[in-house]
């Protein structure tokens, strides 16, 4: 494990980045549809190793757009929707367990690109699934990124400590019940606050995206479960004791491995960087001064440098 020095990002300038959400369309992964958007040229699929990149709780394939366009020189990405978020249908089933979600990431994988192995990214509940991927398919990963990953912790961080309280049934379903009869512009906004560091970072076009898309999710009937069920997939992680259990997983992965965490994260304590870099047994770590729970929508170049070094000196 090896613990790098991370640029003062005051001197990267403007932070602010925006390019237009990417295409995409569905396609078929066994029983299931997941939507997928790409960024690079599938010509240099062959000489270049693909990348796949996984969102957290609530969120969407979107939320890598600016880091795909960055990368999308050096590797051909594929962001998908996980099981019932963005504009993936609901899993069969109701399945919102980690490990369910990985399974259909595997299979994604496969279909794809065969035996080739891929570099995966993971954000917050992405984080988590890509530990479960990384962990249990070891032959398909040729690097992996934890961004802020939501891991095991006994000390609930800030806004975070409302979330286990949320997973408790009957009192989650009337949470977001509320919740619902905001508006989409007051819900996008407040989520925002939670996972930036610093709202001035985000390009108003980027805010327009994002309630756009709180609108089409709204007209949904699954989009309250897929956020309640995922939560308390979660959860059930959290209190595992099997040997896939989480920080067992994580001890297993031999893949060359990037942790990142921001400062000022209010939903994953920075301090789980620590714990998190004596689990993963070939990992390098960066806490992000003036970051939050997304590095990579709020430091996109940053992360990409960072990426961009492990892969130079690790694989």
């Amino acid at each position: 494990m090896t613990m790098s020095k991370v640029p003062d990002t005051s001197l990267d300038g403007d932070d602010r980045l925006y390019v237009a959400p990417l295409a995409g369309e569905l396609v078929s992964v066994g029983a299931t549809e997941l939507f997928v958007r790409t960024a690079g040229d599938p010509a240099e699929i062959a000489e270049q190793t693909p990348t796949i990149f996984l969102h957290g709780l609530g969120g969407s394939s979107t939320n890598w757009t600016e880091l795909m366009y960055l990368l999308s020189g050096q590797t051909y990405g594929i962001a998908p929707d996980l099981p019932g978020f963005g504009q993936s249908p609901p899993p069969h089933g109701d399945d919102y367990k980690l490990a369910s979600h990985a399974a259909i990431v595997a299979e994604l994988i496969q279909d794809l690109f065969g035996t080739r192995r891929v570099h995966v990214f993971g954000n917050s509940m992405g984080g988590a699934t890509a530990v479960q991927l990384a962990g249990r398919y070891p032959d398909l990963i040729k690097s992996l990124t934890l961004i802020s990953p939501a891991l095991p912790d006994l000390v609930p961080r800030g806004s975070s400590i409302h979330l286990p309280i949320t997973a408790i049934p009957g009192v989650g379903e009337r949470l977001l019940r509320r919740l619902a009869r905001r508006d989409p512009e007051w819900r996008v906004n407040a989520s925002m606050e939670i996972c930036y560091s610093d709202m001035t970072r985000i390009d108003p076009r980027r805010m327009v995206d994002q309630v756009a898309e709180a609108k089409e999710r709204d007209k949904l009937e699954h989009t309250s479960d897929a956020m309640l069920l995922s939560l308390r997939g979660i959860m059930e992680s959290y209190f595992d004791r099997s040997h896939e259990r989480p920080w067992k997983l994580a001890k297993s992965i031999k893949a060359p491995t990037l942790l990142i965490y921001g400062r000022d994260d209010k939903l994953v304590n920075p301090k789980m960087a620590l714990r998190a870099s004596k689990r993963f047994p070939n990992a390098r770590v960066m806490v992000v001064p003036d970051s939050g729970h997304v590095t990579q929508m709020e430091h996109p170049r940053l992360v990409a440098r960072a990426w961009s070094e492990l892969i130079a000196d690790r694989t």
